[in-house]
């Protein structure tokens, strides 16, 4: 038996012609996670898949074997990271494309990692939700486990946990069925049965929607009635995959024989149930990637929990932890709010915090603004939206982030007043709509009998093509006015029309059948085009996401933090969600409060104690203070090749003359200022330029990729005496330190060394 995949990428044909090797990361290789070409060359070999990585990036995508655990920041290209991984093992033939299962959360997250690992040549890798993986193995082994077919899934349990509800007597309003929903989703993912959810929230610190006794009593009817009615629900899924998994050995080694090397996503939304299914799948091996934040843990309040990140290197010794915290994403000016933040935080995944260092050019300071009330705040943001947009600035570049969704309403009327387009977050996906899905009807005719439609008569160039095509389906060269459901159907048709350009330019000569195979390969990887409106989201359903300029509102007391977190643990994790929010924006952030909901409101409120030492004029509160961690690599016991310097110490973007911190990615190399004066051994410097040299031409390299100016100048200003105070040396990688660094300490102590090895 084989798990064969759901869907198989197609990979382009072999034969292409070949392109010029990417600038490597020192020199602005390296772009931002979600910034790649829109249609890149599929590298031409397995060594092609590192270029433009940086050390700590390249190091994860190099480390193949044993457990790893990858502690990404905001920002850090752990998407790149990880994906990158997965295609140079497979380019490389260490791994095999069916052997190899990517796990995230969310289906959009896995559409754009299957994208990515199609643009890398890595076609055929699985990379699923949790519940997908589990559902389709489920699906597969229950005839054999169970006997008969799978019970039928229910896509929305709400209805089931009223029914439950009425079967008890007890009346529940929309808000009570809600909260009393999530209550037994909770108890289900933490594996809690009826009898024991009253000691288990309580153990939790869970606030009850209800008495805990009749929330108790409700989830044990809802049981009763998925089993009187045949059916099972989302967590069902994997608490069945459990059970069959534990119970049938010979099953469980059909999984495992398919599926030997592991990629999680997001570790540190991983719930108990989830991280038992992920131990089942193992089972004694540790082919294991994990990647995570915990200062984006932000969902607690399902079930999930950082411990499982944090306490990786208890529960596997000999791992190598890699931390990456050079932020592409953000300017130097956002990356420093959100360091502000954390710096003020407490608690376990406080004492992780990992501190971003900005890889982009200086910003614009984040703007802060009061208002009056929430009308004047939402039509303060649509008034600043409407002129970015008049100034060139894309509509889809442009976000606001709140915490609840009742907030939305506001924001869709003000910015429908100004003339504004928007969309709205987690609305159905693009290649599900009905006008996409006609679209591509219409496309896909056009393409096998375009000889004989009179609207193809005049028109030669794919995007004339396109346009004419989707003009009968109600695309015109003019947005329609206003907002609601014909604009959204006009924005729909538009990001097709827009892909088509997009598509001609970086294949001239491409062909409407080429078009149409490049939608249905984006459709099942769910990688859609951008649709061009102001996206408005709340703060969770805003993870993942980037945009150039992000307004956050309604930042005040009572709504961030919610006014229901009371714990500790609870407004800790709004602050992690504020967090969240600011790492979201590339270049420029809006941060707004209102004084009161209403005008002529009494203005009670007061800005987020979030803020408090950040915004200016304020003091700041009590934190914890003290630096985060930094980046590098750490060996576990059982790790090969040189043992790297432990790096959590140290703090590699102050400069070592003059202390002042360091953001120019040049400047940290040589660890001080560039006007700051240079203490440089002139021959040592000399004699390393004219090592390297050996080692470029023997290579087939260029110098630089073995070590840039900058790391050299840094080696002849330190004279490191041993691997330690060289590996201190930002550049110095790990594979670089195994491969260079007994000559380059040759070298520094005085010897003339002429490398033999090969480049990196």
């Amino acid at each position: 038996m084989t798990l064969a995949p759901l869907i198989r990428l197609q990979t382009p044909p072999c034969g292409q012609q070949a392109h010029p090797s990417p600038p490597t990361w020192q020199h602005g290789g390296v772009t931002a996670a979600t910034h790649s070409t829109l249609f890149p060359q599929v590298p031409d070999t397995a060594d092609a898949v590192l270029d433009g990585l940086d050390p700590e990036q390249r190091e994860v995508a190099t480390a193949l074997h044993g457990p790893v655990c990858v502690l990404a920041g905001a920002g850090t290209g752990k998407t790149r990271a990880i994906t990158h991984r997965i295609a140079y093992g497979v380019r490389a033939g260490i791994l095999q494309p069916s052997s190899v299962l990517a796990v995230t959360f969310t289906n959009r997250a896995a559409g754009e990692m299957r994208g990515r690992l199609r643009q890398l040549g890595a076609g055929g890798v699985q990379a699923r939700t949790f519940h997908s993986a589990a559902l389709r193995q489920l699906q597969y082994f229950w005839p054999k486990a169970v006997g008969g077919s799978l019970p039928r899934l229910v896509d929305r349990k709400i209805q089931l946990v009223a029914d439950a509800a009425a079967a008890c007597r007890i009346r529940l309003d929309r808000g009570e069925l809600r909260d009393v929903t999530g209550e037994i989703e909770w108890s289900k993912v933490t594996q809690t049965i009826p009898a024991d959810y009253f000691a288990a929230a309580a153990r939790a610190g869970r606030e009850a929607p209800r008495d805990p006794a009749e929330i108790a009593q409700i989830y044990s009817a809802y049981e009763d009635l998925k089993r009187d009615r045949g059916v099972i629900d989302f967590e069902d899924v994997l608490l069945l995959t459990v059970a069959v998994l534990q119970d049938r050995h010979d099953i469980a080694e059909q999984v495992r024989s398919q599926y030997q090397h592991f990629v999680v996503d997001e570790y540190q939304d991983v719930s108990p149930l989830q991280q038992r299914l992920l131990e089942l799948w193992l089972g004694e091996r540790d082919s294991l990637c994990v990647v995570g934040d915990a200062s984006q843990t932000i969902y607690s309040f399902t079930g999930a929990t950082p411990d499982h990140l944090l306490d990786f290197r208890t529960r596997h010794p000999g791992a190598t932890v890699v931390k990456l915290v050079r932020d592409y994403r953000s300017s130097p000016q956002v990356v420093h709010l959100a360091n502000g933040l954390l710096s003020q935080a407490r608690g376990r995944a406080a004492d992780h915090r990992l501190e971003l260092i900005s890889q982009r050019p200086p910003g614009a300071e984040p703007v802060y603004a009061e208002y009056t009330d929430e009308p004047a705040e939402a039509e303060g943001a649509a008034r600043r939206i409407r002129d970015l947009v008049a100034s060139g600035v894309p509509a889809g570049e442009i976000a606001i982030l709140f915490r609840t969704n009742s907030q939305s309403e506001i924001y869709e009327q003000a910015l429908a007043d100004a003339g504004v387009p928007y969309q709205l977050r987690g609305a159905e996906r693009f290649f599900d709509r009905p006008e996409v899905r006609k679209a591509g009807a219409a496309l896909r005719a056009a393409a096998r009998f375009g000889g004989n439609d009179s609207l193809l008569d005049d028109v030669v160039d794919l995007p004339s093509q396109v346009r004419a095509v989707l003009s009968g389906e109600g695309w015109t060269s003019k947005p329609p006015a206003g907002s609601g459901a014909v604009r959204e159907r006009w924005e729909s048709l538009a990001a097709l029309v827009n892909l088509a350009q997009d598509f001609a330019t970086a294949k001239p000569g491409a062909t409407l059948g080429d078009l149409v195979a490049e939608l249905d390969e984006r459709a099942s990887a769910q990688h859609a085009p951008t649709v061009q409106g102001v996206t408005l989201a709340s703060l969770h359903s805003a993870k993942g996401l980037e945009w150039d300029v992000v307004f956050l509102v309604g930042v005040a007391e009572g709504m961030m933090p919610i006014t229901y977190a009371k714990t500790d643990e609870q407004i800790e994790e709004e602050r992690r969600l504020l967090y969240v929010g600011v790492t979201r924006a590339r270049e420029h952030l809006f941060v707004s409060w209102a004084l009161s909901r209403s005008p002529g409101g009494r203005a009670g409120r007061r800005p987020s104690r979030f803020l408090d030492g950040l915004r200016p004029g304020s003091v700041a509160t009590a934190g914890r203070g003290g630096g985060g961690a930094s980046g590098g690599i750490e060996r576990g016991a059982g790790s090969s090749g040189v043992t790297a310097v432990r790096r959590t110490g140290r703090t590699p973007a102050r400069c070592r003359v003059c202390g002042r911190t360091l953001t120019d990615a040049g400047e940290m190399k040589l660890m001080r200022c560039e006007g700051c004066p240079s203490d440089m051994d002139e021959g040592l410097y000399e004699r390393l330029r004219e090592w390297r040299a050996v080692q470029a031409r023997r290579s087939g390299q260029p110098a630089f990729c073995v070590f840039t100016d900058k790391t050299l100048m840094a080696i002849a200003e330190t004279a490191p005496d041993d691997e330690g105070e060289l590996a201190r040396i930002p550049g110095v990688g790990v594979r670089k330190l195994n491969r260079f660094g007994a000559e380059v300490l040759a070298i520094c102590a005085g010897g003339e060394v002429e490398g033999d090895g090969e480049g990196d």
